[in-house]
């Protein structure tokens, strides 16, 4: 049986890579990265044989032409590298990714989407960056649509994670898993809903995401002017609410949260925050400890970390 041995759920920005001279708030932003540290030594300290990695994908491994709710790298897994992330081929727990894709299915309860060729963003390899860094430790690559509406609902990503822990419980060999969550919190993104834009820029935007496929690349200059031209749209009170349903252990309720009431509160960005539930669900809501939280307007998002630690209550059989 593959155990879970921990989970973790942290804010990614590529901002922290490319303008870190420029952030002003310095001690704010150096408590958060000190908390991802501090996430990645309890990482190692669990020992994990694989990571689960539940991500978003910021529009350079999924295009318009075909987006899929959930994404489970089965085979190969390139990091796209943009921003100073990493680049390159990933390694993949193959047998367990393949495992859990068949076991979801066979289930009757999802038919997930898989790809044996999966490209990642920073979605998902800023976690590689720093709280993976020099583990050596394979990853299972699991894409959450979050961007592209219409979104899968947030009760429909904790039915998927309680269909992953299942498949989990039923893996033929021992491994101990952790499962990290990577998005969130508050924020909003310059980008339009690709089926309403308004303006050049929205327009510009839908195409690079309908084109982009093999040139993402060419649109990235004007990509991060956008983004950069943003003002921070940050709701502590709604990133204090939901870290305090983690830490109470009662994480749950997010599932019943609207695509609707998450973007009127806490921006289009905060739609990570599915990743977040789906980690939590596959832990069984044990409650979590704060690591940190900053907003952080220089990287126009609210940024947090949290641990949860199954061995402080034992998981439901």
């Amino acid at each position: 049986m593959a155990e879970i041995v921990l989970g973790v759920g942290a804010s990614h920005s590529t901002l922290m890579n490319t303008h870190w001279e420029e952030t002003t708030h310095k001690a704010e932003a150096e408590r958060f990265r000190e908390a991802l540290v501090t996430a990645r030594e309890r990482i190692a300290a669990a020992r994990p044989d694989v990571v689960i990695l539940l991500g978003s994908n910021h529009f350079r491994g999924f295009w318009l032409d075909l987006v899929p709710p959930f994404t489970l790298g089965v085979g190969e897994c390139i990091a796209s590298g943009e921003s100073g992330t990493p680049k390159g081929p990933q390694r993949v727990d193959a047998h367990l990714a393949g495992h859990l894709a068949a076991q979801v299915v066979e289930s009757g309860r999802f038919d997930l989407a898989f790809s044996a060729r999966l490209q990642i963003d920073h979605g998902q390899s800023h976690a590689i960056q720093y709280l993976l860094a020099d583990l050596d430790v394979p990853i299972v690559p699991l894409v959450v649509n979050v961007f592209a509406p219409p979104l899968p609902t947030f009760g429909r990503c904790q039915a998927l994670a309680h269909a992953l822990r299942a498949a989990l419980d039923s893996y033929p060999e021992d491994k101990r898993v952790v499962v990290i969550a990577s998005g969130g919190l508050s924020h909003r993104l310059p980008w339009p809903d690709w089926r309403d834009p308004h303006g050049e820029d929205d327009d510009f935007m839908v195409q690079a995401w309908l084109d982009g496929r093999e040139n993402w690349s060419d649109y990235d200059v004007r990509r991060r002017e956008i983004i950069r031209a943003a003002e921070a749209a940050i709701s502590p009170e709604f990133d204090d609410r939901i870290l305090d349903l983690f830490e109470t252990g009662k994480a749950a309720e997010l599932a019943e949260f609207s695509t609707d009431e998450v973007d009127t509160e806490a921006g289009n960005g905060a739609q990570e925050l599915r990743t977040w539930l789906m980690m939590a669900a596959m832990v069984n809501y044990v409650p979590a400890e704060r690591l940190a939280y900053e907003p952080m307007p220089e990287w126009l998002t609210g940024m947090g970390v949290v641990v949860l630690d199954p061995t402080t209550r034992p998981l439901a059989p």
